[in-house]
């Protein structure tokens, strides 16, 4: 079973969002892309900055986090995007091999 991880980024607006995730999962670079709206808070700049953006959780092998971040900074509009790798340390092993499954090898 290949090592899976979690991606996290976040679009301006859940059609872009939306955009990034069909894409990923259409490449086969990502098994699953969940949305979430949410609020952040954040410095810029030496500036506090506030949007509503739409974070992604993006499930797929470790081994593809290059391919998936190249694609993230390709249709991004922040010229510094939030693109965070978190390993999964343990989960069912079913959906585990699923996830492997879904992506490219």
């Amino acid at each position: 079973m290949s090592e899976c991880s979690i991606i996290l980024t976040t679009y301006p607006d859940k059609a872009s969002a939306r955009k990034i995730a069909k894409l990923l999962v259409e490449k086969r670079l990502a098994a699953c892309v969940q949305l979430f709206p949410i609020e952040s808070v954040y410095s810029w700049k030496n500036e506090i900055c506030e949007e509503k953006e739409t974070m992604l959780f993006i499930k797929s092998r470790t081994e593809l986090f290059g391919e998936i971040s190249a694609a993230i900074k390709e249709n991004h509009y922040h010229k510094v995007p939030e693109i965070v790798r978190v390993p999964i340390a343990d989960g069912l092993p079913d959906y585990l091999k699923w996830i492997g499954e879904c992506v490219e090898s």
